[in-house]
């Protein structure tokens, strides 16, 4: 879609196809055939723009709950951070009268800025900064935004003042060719430019691909954070300045419950006990494993593998829990036996530390018509040694 279309699109004949697109409820492997009947009725270039916004409207309802009115490229929806994320996120600015959003592509994370502060957008590409602004006017932010299409690369065409403390979100694009970048070096800017800007703008913050080398990050004097949306790692952020209020921190949504570093004391190791924790991703990429388990009063059965034990079980919102019903050193003949021998017809592999993949496994134990019963197994290391741990799941 280029500029002229999406005007086209915008207007009264433009939201009519729209909404005969909408109305055939499509998904992109029907593509083909509904731009064909549509083109029917439209022209051409008019009934592709709808159907390719229609299409990524229904897919954006995961992120957007107000999807069905804004506007997406599928590039841009990919990178996009969903509502909860970004809305949280946006709440670490409330001290800040003025915000800019420093690559805003379509405006996801601005609409969720503008919500605490009045914001900017700017971005390069004028398609995308015209659907940051329809955006923006879609869900009655036009008073609070503000766009200006400029490169991040150059000067930027703000000034500071201290009777409006400005604070700065960067989000630098960490995919080329459809594949995603791991290396802050490679994003589209390169983390590098913020060198340029933190002199005069010091309360700056930045997404982060949940991926990233951490070795990389070695050199920036900031809070990195991790965050996680109901067990699924999303991204990682790093606050500089004021803006910064830890050294490593772990955040899961919803919530939000938050876990910053404490104490890098090692954990002892012990076998496994009554309970075993699965800490959640956003703990493990914070490497506050150690700082859960002082928290849980935990130990770990490996100094390499990040499930936690404890005799006493103790609710947290940052692992997930199970109850140990037994654990032996791994052999498939024993535990095909154990299984067989109390009605397991169903389990769940989990592992850490094993070469074993869990579908082979759970092929190999030919465990269909045994019984009824449900496990969960967890292949791992103590000390080193391979185990296996046979446990049931506890609500917490």
């Amino acid at each position: 879609m280029d500029l002229t279309t999406f005007r086209q699109l915008l207007s009264p004949p433009g939201q009519q196809v729209l909404k005969a697109a909408s109305d055939l409820e499509p998904r992109e492997l029907d593509f083909l055939r509904h731009l064909e009947t549509l083109k029917r009725r439209f022209p051409s270039d008019l009934a592709q723009a709808a159907l390719e916004t229609a299409i990524l409207r229904r897919e954006a309802s995961r992120k957007f709950p107000q999807a069905d009115r804004l506007y997406f490229t599928r590039e841009a929806l990919e990178q996009a951070s969903s509502r909860e994320v970004a809305a949280y996120r946006a709440s670490r600015y409330r001290r800040f009268a003025r915000l800019v959003d420093l690559g805003c592509s379509i405006g996801g994370d601005t609409l969720a800025l503008a919500l605490v502060a009045p914001t900017v957008g700017i971005d390069r590409d004028p398609l995308r900064l015209a659907f940051a602004q329809a955006n923006s006017h879609a869900l009655g932010l036009a008073g609070r935004t503000s766009f200006i299409q400029a490169d991040v690369t150059s000067p930027l065409p703000l000034l500071s003042s201290p009777s409006f403390p400005l604070a700065l979100f960067f989000d630098p694009s960490r995919r080329a060719g459809g594949r995603r970048l791991y290396s802050v070096k490679a994003y589209q800017p390169p983390l590098s430019i913020i060198a340029e800007w933190l002199p005069a703008f010091p309360a700056l913050g930045v997404k982060l691909s949940p991926g990233v080398r951490l070795d990389e990050l070695d050199g920036y004097d900031a809070e990195i954070e991790f965050i996680s949306l109901e067990g699924e790692l999303k991204e990682a952020v790093l606050w500089f300045g004021p803006l910064k209020t830890a050294h490593r921190r772990a955040t899961l949504l919803p919530g939000p419950h938050t876990l910053v570093a404490a104490s890098d004391v090692p954990l002892p190791i012990q076998e496994p006990k009554a309970y075993l924790y699965e800490p959640d991703p956003a703990i493990l990429r914070a490497g506050l494993v150690a700082t859960l388990g002082a928290q849980l009063n935990a130990a770990q059965l490996d100094p390499d593998i990040a499930y936690l034990t404890s005799g006493q079980l103790q609710p947290t919102p940052f692992a997930r829990a199970w109850m140990v019903e037994a654990w032996f050193p791994f052999q498939l003949k024993r535990l095909r036996a154990y299984l067989r021998q109390r009605g397991v017809g169903k389990v769940t592999v989990k592992k850490r530390g094993s070469p074993l993949e869990p579908e082979a496994l759970i092929g190999k134990l030919k465990l269909s018509g045994e019984g009824e019963q449900e496990r969960t197994v967890f292949l791992t290391h103590l000390r080193g040694k391979p185990i296996v741990i046979i446990a049931r799941k506890v609500e917490i």
